[in-house]
C-alpha cells in the first residue's frame, strides 16, 4: 500500500509539473504576440501619429487636432496646446494632427475621421474647424482655439460665455474698440477706412461690423471689401487700396495666409494696414493690438488636461480669453511708408 501511495503521489506531482511547463510556454507565446502587436502599433504610430502611448499608470489619451490652415498664429496656438498637454501628461498623450489647408470641407472629413477613431478629445483650431466639430460629434469633448466669437461661430442665441454640452475653448478676440482707437491714434487725418476680410469667415464679419461702428462714431467713413476666398483677394484688395486711406484687416485666416500678396498691392500704393493680429501685421501691416497665440494655445491645453483627467466638466467651462494685449508695429513697413510710430508700441521681431 505504501508503495502504491508513493507511486500515485509521484504521478500527481509529475502532472503538476507538466501543467506548470505548459503555462510557462503559453505565457511566453502570449508575450511574443503582445511584443509583435506592440511593434506593429509602433509602426502604425509612426505612420499615422494616432496610436495612443500608455503611461506608467496605464492611462493613455489620443487627441485629434484639426487646424484650418497653416499660418503663424494658428501654428503657435497648436504648439502651445501640445506643449501644455505634454508637460502635464508626458508620453501618455498622443496627437493626431491634421491640417485642412484652408478648406472647410476638409475640416469635416478630418473631424469625421476623429469621431470614427473615437479620440479622447478634439482641438478645433479656427472657426471652420470648430463648426465642423460641432456638427460631427456631441459626445467627444471639443476645445476651440483661435476662435474670435463663439456665439457667432456656433450660431448661439443669447450666448453668455459658456457654450455647454461638449464644447468650450479659448478666444483670440482683442478689444475691438481699442483697435479702432489705434487707427485714430495713428491716422487722425484719414477719412476713408477700407475693411478687408473674407466673407466666408463669420468671425471676420463680426469684427469688421463692430470696428465699423466704432470708427463711424469717430467720424470716419468705412467701406466693406469682402473677398470670398484667395482667388478674388487680389482684385478686391486692389479696389480697397485704390479707395482707402487706411485698411483694417481683422483676425482673418484667409488674409493671414496671403499677407505677401496683400503687401505687394498695398505697400507700393502707400496704403497702411492695421491688423487684428500679429501674424498679419508682420506680413503686411503697420500696427496691431496683439495677443500671444502660443499662450492662448497653452491655456487651451491646460483646459484639456482638466477635462482628460476628470478634474473639470467641459459643459461647465466658460470660454477663456487672452489676458494681455500689446501694441506692436512693423518697423520695416512703417519706415517704408514714412509713418512715425508713437511711444508705447513694441516692434515685431523680424
Amino acid at each position: 500500500m505504501r508503495k502504491m501511495f508513493a507511486f500515485a503521489m509521484a504521478a500527481v506531482m509529475g502532472l503538476s509539473l507538466t501543467a506548470c511547463g505548459s503555462s510557462a510556454t503559453s505565457t511566453e507565446a502570449e508575450s511574443t504576440t503582445v511584443s509583435t502587436v506592440a511593434e506593429s502599433n509602433s509602426d502604425a504610430a509612426d505612420t499615422t501619429a494616432a496610436t495612443s502611448v500608455s503611461s506608467t499608470d496605464g492611462q493613455s489619451y489620443t487627441v485629434g487636432i484639426c487646424q484650418l490652415v497653416q499660418h503663424e498664429a494658428l501654428d503657435a496656438a497648436t504648439q502651445g496646446f501640445k506643449d501644455a498637454l505634454t508637460a502635464a501628461l508626458g508620453d501618455s498623450v498622443t496627437f493626431n494632427e491634421q491640417n485642412a489647408q484652408g478648406d472647410s470641407n476638409t475640416c469635416v472629413t478630418i473631424i469625421n475621421n476623429f469621431v470614427s477613431s473615437d479620440v479622447d478629445l478634439i482641438l478645433a483650431n479656427a472657426t471652420a474647424a470648430l463648426q465642423a466639430a460641432q456638427a460631427g460629434t456631441d459626445t467627444i469633448p471639443v476645445l476651440g482655439t483661435a476662435v474670435t466669437e463663439y456665439g457667432v461661430a456656433l450660431d448661439l442665441d443669447n450666448f453668455d460665455g459658456t457654450v455647454g454640452g461638449n464644447i468650450s475653448g479659448t478666444s483670440d478676440l482683442a478689444p475691438l474698440d481699442q483697435q479702432a482707437a489705434m487707427i485714430q491714434e495713428l491716422f487722425p487725418e484719414a477719412q476713408n477706412i477700407g475693411l478687408l476680410y473674407c466673407s466666408a469667415e463669420p468671425n471676420s464679419q463680426y469684427q469688421v461690423d463692430t470696428v465699423k461702428s466704432y470708427l463711424e462714431e469717430m467720424g470716419y467713413s468705412c467701406e466693406y471689401y469682402a473677398f470670398s476666398d484667395s482667388n478674388d483677394l487680389s482684385t478686391i484688395c486692389t479696389q480697397a487700396a485704390s479707395n482707402s486711406d487706411v485698411i483694417y484687416i481683422p483676425t482673418d485666416n484667409t488674409a493671414a495666409s496671403n499677407t505677401e500678396l496683400i503687401n505687394n498691392i498695398c505697400e507700393p500704393a502707400g496704403i497702411p494696414i492695421v491688423a487684428g493680429e500679429e501674424g498679419i501685421c508682420a506680413g503686411c501691416g503697420v500696427a496691431t493690438l496683439s495677443i500671444s497665440y502660443y499662450d492662448l494655445g497653452q491655456a487651451t491645453g491646460n483646459m484639456a488636461v482638466k477635462i482628460l483627467t476628470g478634474e473639470s466638466n467641459i459643459s461647465e467651462m466658460p470660454i477663456e480669453y487672452a489676458p494681455n494685449f500689446t501694441k506692436k508695429y512693423n518697423k520695416t513697413i512703417a519706415d517704408s511708408l514714412g509713418i512715425n510710430i508713437p511711444e508705447g508700441y513694441e516692434a515685431i521681431a523680424e
